[in-house]
């Protein structure tokens, strides 16, 4: 009896194809309602066909939360003692806050060398789009920050998806099951059983991917008049582009110099969650189909389960790069003069203010806007990007998880290493 090979799968079958193809679809779709209906039906459109997007995205929301908590759990008990957790993660806020920092100086660097707000009109700009945005930065502080990072109870944080603090109470649950022994087995291999599940799970929802992609396209262009804002905005976005594209040539050369050639293999590897997380403008909704690839990669589970969590919370590297970019614009555009003391110093405020809010929608704008409260630059000038921020939300959204795939890689690879060293003197 002969095996039959099994089939290759065709060229629409791929994942990533779809998601291609939905991109263009809606795209097309949503220039032609626009172009032919009344702007109150293409909003009513808009409002409609999002909630393709919105269920794709509540799909995905619905296991995030049991995904980290069993992942990381588990992650932590097979790490086997408190060293280990320590040395991981010191690894990896090293890591996070390093490329944080690069990532916010990039763009304070290219927003001051290209200087896209000056000689900017505020004419005709509708500042009542800030309000909503300008209404969160009440609660953006220090102290709520760090008040903000420990649950009051578990099930609340699972609830309401809050990663940071679910990290928090798992680092806890794992390092306690870890320290028991034997007697936390069952539980730890039952948890361990469950995130198998959930990982199929993961399969089932990226299904809908495409859907979701073509139902966030389309409703952003559906309103949004393409031309006006490539002309509007061209400054702008341009100057973004420039320095997120920097900020991608530097992540990719610094993954080639520590993963050699694995990193082209890698890079393959994310193409579809870089991909969904550009589409649907959530870095959020690949974080399941991440952590696949990641293990498929060659990174141990035990690693990715622990570095991504964390990575979500304190590496997102476009939104740095963008907090800064946006916050200085805003400055430029109100003919506001920042030194570089006070450039550097917000700086150093947004490495701060910016962490934990990966779950946070808009969570960029709404830093950027308490960050402008505390410079004394106006906060409707927001609404100056507003219109353009969709856009750039895709390019930061993708930029984060490259992030996030390189950090979890890199730092994998060391403790490799470090496996490899122990077992010798041991």
């Amino acid at each position: 009896m002969h095996n039959t090979p099994p089939k290759k799968p065709s060229f629409l079958s791929n994942l990533t194809t779809q998601i291609l193809i939905a991109m263009l679809l809606g795209g097309v779709l949503g220039i032609i309602i626009h172009n032919t209906i009344s702007d109150a039906d293409a909003l009513v459109f808009s409002n409609r066909i999002k909630i393709l997007a919105t269920v794709f995205i509540r799909l995905v929301q619905m296991i995030i939360s049991p995904l980290v908590f069993t992942t990381l759990v588990v992650g932590i008990a097979k790490l086997g003692n408190v060293s280990a957790v320590g040395r991981i993660g010191g690894k990896a806020l090293g890591w996070f806050f390093t490329a944080s920092f690069i990532s916010l100086l990039l763009g304070m660097f290219f927003v001051n060398i290209l200087k896209p707000g000056t000689g900017l009109h505020l004419a005709h700009i509708d500042l009542s789009t800030a309000s909503e945005v300008a209404d969160k930065t009440k609660s953006i502080s220090f102290e709520n920050f760090i008040e903000h990072i420990v649950p009051k109870s578990i099930f609340e944080a699972m609830a309401t998806n809050e990663i940071l603090q679910i990290v928090v109470f798992s680092i806890f649950f794992g390092l306690a099951a870890a320290s028991i022994g034997d007697y936390a087995k069952p539980v730890v291999s039952a948890l361990d059983k469950t995130s198998h599940i959930i990982l199929k799970m993961v399969n089932y929802v990226m299904n809908f991917a495409p859907i979701g992609v073509f139902g966030a396209i389309a409703g952003v262009f559906a309103v949004r008049d393409f031309q006006e804002l490539a002309l509007t905005y061209f400054k702008f976005f341009g100057s973004f582009l420039i320095g997120i594209s920097s900020l991608w040539v530097l992540l990719i050369a610094v993954g080639y110099l520590f993963l050699k050639s694995r990193m082209t293999i890698l890079l393959k590897r994310i193409v579809s969650p870089l991909i969904i997380a550009f589409g649907t403008t959530s870095s959020e909704a690949v974080f399941p189909k991440l952590t696949e690839e990641l293990e498929r990669f060659g990174i141990k589970d035990k690693i990715v389960s622990f570095m991504l969590p964390l990575g979500y919370s304190f590496n997102l590297d476009g939104s740095m790069m963008y907090m800064t970019f946006a916050s200085i614009f805003i400055a430029q555009a109100y003919g506001i003069d920042l030194d570089l003391g006070t450039q550097m110093t917000m700086l150093l405020v947004l490495m701060l203010t910016s962490k934990g809010i990966a779950g946070v929608p808009r969570a960029s704008l709404v830093v950027v806007a308490a960050t402008c409260g505390m410079f004394d630059i106006p906060v409707e000038g927001i609404a100056l990007i507003l219109p353009i921020d969709h856009f750039c939300d895709m390019f930061r959204s993708a930029t984060n998880v490259l992030g996030n795939a390189l950090a979890t890689s890199v730092v994998g690879k060391w403790e490799e290493g470090k496996h490899e060293e122990e077992s010798i003197l041991g």
